[in-house]
Parts: structure tokens; sequence; C-alpha cells
């Protein structure tokens, strides 16, 4: 797969309308569950050695609408990573104690240290979305973070921080058939949030939200990668292979010994 042609390139003005969520890249489901399995095994090697290595973190943004998949990317991609190593995040309304600092006090704070994985459910791209969408903030306050949000991740690239951004693109008619199907089933019932059925009738001003955050904010060290998401299988695929791809473009190395093992005898 051409994981370059779901990169928001730095500059450009994004169009959601031209990216279609159902695509496949070219696979079956079959050949991209055989290809998902390659890459999560891979992940498996790379994060013992990210860990080993300790110079540098990997740091996962996951945005999308309602229903988006961001739960299943980390349940499915992420499943063959140690917990010991990867830590995921979720941010939802801020706390008394978060509102009395800067909008990016809380997020800060729980970036992946050096040798680690982070996973952001949702992120500080939820101070130029939901803050946006419902007029939380004026306009002068909310566009002004697209330029703080890239000096900080910015910092943390300078900080070997390597930034991967995803925005789950499913479609408005999948996003009904999967609220719905959570209706239905007693067992989904739990993540019902009577919410999700309000903010959908903001679809129209989430997408230019998106659209204007996905193109202010793609930058060469904080790629926004725009993941078709209608097909869960070919979502996976996406954005293991991107991982992976990062990952191995670091060329990292198990750090050798500084003591001789040869001399080192066992009784």
């Amino acid at each position: 797969m051409k994981t370059d042609k779901l990169l928001v390139k730095p500059g450009s003005k994004v169009k959601l309308s031209d990216w279609d969520p159902d695509a496949t890249h070219g696979y079956t489901k079959e050949q991209a569950e055989q290809e998902l399995t390659k890459h999560q095994d891979r992940l498996t090697d790379l994060q013992e050695l990210l860990y080993a290595e300790s110079r540098h973190a990997l740091l996962i943004v996951l945005q999308a609408m309602d229903a988006g998949g961001k739960d299943g990317v980390i349940r499915h991609v992420m499943s063959h990573v140690s917990p010991q190593g990867c830590t995921a995040t979720s941010f939802k309304v801020p706390t008394p104690e978060e509102r009395a600092h800067d909008f990016l006090w809380r997020v800060h704070k729980v970036v992946p240290g050096q040798g680690r994985i982070g996973i952001f459910n949702r992120s500080h791209y939820e101070d130029v979305l939901i803050v946006r969408v419902h007029k939380l903030v004026p306009k002068p306050v909310w566009s002004a973070r697209y330029d703080h949000i890239n000096a900080f991740e910015r910092l943390l690239a300078d900080s070997a921080v390597t930034i991967l951004k995803f925005y789950l693109h499913i479609s408005k008619d999948e996003q009904k058939k999967r609220l719905e199907q959570r209706l239905n089933d007693p067992n989904k019932l739990w993540k019902v949030n009577p919410t999700d059925f309000e903010e959908r009738k903001r679809w129209d001003d989430y997408m230019e939200a998106y659209e204007d955050a996905l193109s202010a904010c793609s930058t060469k060290c904080a790629p926004w990668y725009v993941i078709p998401a209608d097909k869960k299988w070919a979502r996976n695929l996406a954005i293991s292979q991107i991982i992976v791809e990062a990952l191995e473009s670091l060329k990292m190395k198990y750090p050798k010994p500084d003591f001789d093992p040869s001399k080192i005898k066992i009784e």
C-alpha cells in the first residue's frame, strides 16, 4: 500500500468530500487481515527495540466522529503491543483543575517518555473542534490555537517524539449504521450516549472544523493521515502499516552492553 496517498501534505487545503471513506487500498478483507497480522508481529519487535534503545518515543493521535473506530484501532492494531511500554489516554470534558490551566497543560503531561508509545483517544484537537462547533470560546481564541498546536508538536518532535495523527474518516451513512447497531445490541448499550445523536446533527459543522484543523496542522514533523474507515479491516491495515514504517525509519539499534558478556559465568 502507498501510504503517502493518505497523507495530508503540509500547506494543502483539505476537502474531506475528496477522500473516499470506503476505500480498500486494493485489498480484499482476507488479504488485509493477513497483512495486518504481519504488521502486528513486526510492531512487537519494533516496540521492544524502541524500549531497549530508549532514544525515541511514539505518539499516536486518534480523532474521529462518534463511532468512528478509535477504540477499535487501539484494540486491534495495537493488540500485540506490551502494555508495559504503552499508555492510552482518553480526553474527556476538562476537569476544574484542567480548566484552570492552558488547553495544552493536560496534554503535555501525558506525552510518552523515551522508549514508550502513547495513544491519544481524542486529543488537544478537541480544542479546535468541539470547542469551535459549540462556540465555547470566541473565534479569535480557537483560531489562534492552530499555531499553538503546531509549536507544541514541533517541540515534541525536537525532543525525539515521533508523532502520527490519524483522522478516521467515516461516512455519515456508516455512522448511522454503527449507532443503530449499538442501540440494538444489549451488550453495546453501555457505549451509547444520547449526546452522540445531538452531535450528529452538527455533522457539517464538524466536517468544516476537521478540514480546517487538518489543513492548518499537518506538518512535516507531525503529519495528519486521513484514513478511510468505513471498512474496519481497511482502516486497521492502513494504520498498522504507517506505524511500522514510521518506527522502521528511526533506524533503531539495540544498545551495546557496558560489560563483557564472555566474562560472566553462571554457576
